[in-house]
């Protein structure tokens, strides 16, 4: 249906059918405080033609440099199979498979995603995603708070999660009395330290980055024991990627993570300048009528046949509100459709080898980058596929001149670590050649 709007004609009268004067008046019980001022950051109407004009802009201004940035986005080779599939009408034009009769081939996609997710986590169940890592861990604080009945509102929250996550769950957990205790990590190994950690009454759960931020791989076992051991609850934020080649969430110290959550960008998503991505959700079985937005089932219909459908949906549009775990909506499937034909191309053999070949490349990488005088890794931990190097030259200054030459070559800690000092974040995937980081660190070199 196109979209036709209401001519003043048409909003009279209605204002005058239910006895009100301005549209102002159906929204006076708002309290002033509340109301947003006028929205003057917003330009005016273009034309058809501008607007094309203004694109072709912004498309212009996409680069063919050399990417060496990672911090939560990555670069990852797509086979060509993934979006020609992902995009044909039958999977690019679907809504939320409500109707099981007319939409089977989606719901069995969903299914088979949530049993790659559950393999690759370990876990026993998987939701059929969310919109982004950063509201994967919101959703997965409020969960855990709710599974301690609201008794403990207090989240373990280390320095070393993505500070823009950080921001995120605050932004979304701060006005439900949740208070997110912030965990400093260890100067010399930028990783969780024990001696860091108290847990009182009043705590919920502790979140465990694998890797870290800053590509470093935190004790996730002795971890997981401590906080099961003070009655705390363990959110993995996990790259998915990374699950290839590391030990699953599930195996954790004894008895394993208890909510994992994270990214799924790496899985078959590009960059696109910042999304969409979406988000992925898996839990112990015990906790899964706790677990946000949906899950599709495999069942026998009336005549033996299999069959897929909405099993659990437990949000606000479905149930009573008082009893809804979240408001989460329409999630990201198109991103999930392109995720699952990812993994089922590559398979676990090549998620593992593409795994092994960003740690190879980054190795190299980190090889060449600190022979230079002036350069020395700042962590001496192990790291998947990327890591932490301090510069003897302020970072901005260096990231402009490497631009320059079209090499994006990192990302700057000054802005959210600002103790690091010249400070960068380098990470290089299984996209970068051998003569890509020579040309990387000759220019550095230059540079320095």
């Amino acid at each position: 249906m196109p979209y036709i709007p209401h001519t003043q004609d048409n909003i009279s009268a209605m204002l005058n059918t239910i006895g009100v004067d301005s549209i102002d008046k159906l929204f006076d019980e708002i309290p002033a405080a509340l109301r947003c001022e006028e929205l003057d950051k917003i330009p005016p109407a273009l034309t058809e033609i501008e607007i094309g004009q203004l694109m072709r802009e912004r498309a212009a201004q996409n680069s063919n440099a050399t990417c060496f940035i990672g911090a939560g986005a990555y670069e990852h080779h797509i086979p060509a199979a993934v979006w020609e599939i992902a995009t044909r009408g039958e999977f690019y034009s679907a809504y939320t498979p409500y109707q099981a009769e007319a939409s089977q081939g989606t719901l069995q996609l969903l299914y088979e995603y949530q049993t790659m997710m559950a393999n690759l986590t370990g876990m026993e169940a998987s939701n059929a995603s969310l919109y982004d890592g950063a509201s994967a861990l919101a959703e997965a604080v409020l969960m855990a708070v709710r599974l301690t009945k609201s008794k403990a509102k207090r989240i373990l929250m280390p320095t070393t999660v993505h500070p823009m996550y950080r921001q995120v769950v605050h932004t979304i957990v701060k006005n439900q009395g949740i208070t997110l205790i912030e965990i400093d990590y260890h100067a010399e190994t930028g990783c969780i330290s024990i001696e860091n950690l108290n847990a009182d009454k009043d705590c919920a759960a502790l979140i465990i980055p694998q890797p870290n931020f800053f590509g470093n791989l935190e004790t996730v076992d002795e971890l997981t024991d401590w906080a099961h051991k003070e009655g705390l609850l363990v959110i993995a934020v996990v790259n998915p990627l990374s699950l290839a080649v590391l030990s699953p969430p599930s195996d954790w110290g004894e008895t394993g993570a208890d909510i994992v959550c994270g990214e799924g960008q790496p899985l078959g998503i590009p960059l696109s300048g910042g999304g969409p991505y979406f988000g992925f959700m898996c839990c112990k079985k015990a906790y899964i009528r706790q677990m946000p937005g949906r899950i599709i089932g495999r069942t026998i219909d009336l005549d033996g046949k299999t069959g897929y459908t909405l099993t659990l949906q437990a949000r606000e549009q479905h149930i009573r509100r008082s009893k809804a775990t979240s408001n989460i909506c329409t999630n990201q499937g198109l991103m999930v459709t392109a995720a699952t034909i990812y993994m089922a191309l590559l398979g676990a053999t090549g998620l593992e080898t593409t795994a092994l070949a960003c740690h190879t490349n980054t190795t190299k990488l980190v090889e060449k980058l600190t022979a230079i005088k002036g350069v020395t890794r700042v962590f001496p931990e192990p790291f998947f596929h990327e890591t932490v190097l301090r510069l003897d030259k302020p970072v901005n200054e260096v990231l402009h001149e490497l631009s320059a030459h079209k090499i994006l070559g990192g990302y700057s800690l000054n802005k959210f670590y600002p103790e690091l000092g010249n400070s960068l974040l380098v990470c290089a995937t299984e996209m970068r050649t051998m003569e890509e980081i020579e040309r990387y660190a000759e220019i550095l070199k230059r540079i320095i």
